[in-house]
């Protein structure tokens, strides 16, 4: 687990976490445990998206991937592992303090983001459209699930350390995140093609 986590990595999601709690005003304590959560919930889907079954990535991020560098059970184990800790952080961690129907919100926001109609339905969606050519609306919609979906989870955690942020904030920070979402993903699949393996 710790393998998954602390290596390089540009920790995107914890600052945009980080970034929307302030903007609304939280306190700056209150942002470590969903910032944490958010980059577990990454770290797992890295781990899994690497294995043979998946990309079959051998490098990430300059060393051997998880699988690689122990072994493919190892690596399975390690993401489970990882994306129930993230759950747990933001049901029990004391550092959140904030009521139980907020935890409870910001989970069922982080599962939604990592389920099927966030980042797992759009790994399924990339697997499916292998060897196929892609509308531009087909393409957006992959990727606003396979790294859009996180990404808006990640300041919809922010905002939510701020008590009680409005729904015209939300709305803001949901157009923000697809935005950022849909650009990070199409320059990741730009470096997919035509970058260094070891970066």
């Amino acid at each position: 687990m710790r393998y998954a986590t602390l290596g390089n990595g540009k920790r995107l999601r914890p600052v945009l976490t980080r970034a929307a709690g302030l903007l609304l005003g939280a306190p700056d304590a209150r942002l470590d445990v969903p910032g944490c959560a958010v980059e577990l919930i990454h770290a797992y889907s890295l781990v899994h998206d690497d294995l043979p079954a998946m990309d079959d990535d051998e490098l990430r991020r300059g060393r051997p991937t998880c699988h690689c560098a122990f072994d493919e059970a190892t690596a399975i184990l390690a993401g489970d592992a990882l994306q129930s800790l993230a759950f747990r952080l933001l049901a029990h961690d004391p550092a959140l303090d904030l009521p139980a129907a907020t935890r409870l919100r910001m989970v069922d926001e982080l599962a939604q983001a990592a389920g099927s109609r966030g980042m797992a339905g759009g790994q399924a969606l990339d697997i499916d459209a292998v060897g196929r050519e892609l509308s531009p609306a087909e393409l957006e919609n992959m990727h606003i699930h396979k790294t859009g979906a996180l990404i808006r989870a990640s300041v919809r955690l922010g905002a939510l350390c701020a008590n009680t942020p409005d729904d015209d904030a939300l709305r803001a920070l949901d157009r923000y995140a697809k935005c950022i979402g849909l650009a990070f993903q199409i320059r990741d699949d730009i470096l997919d093609v035509e970058g260094d393996p070891a970066e």
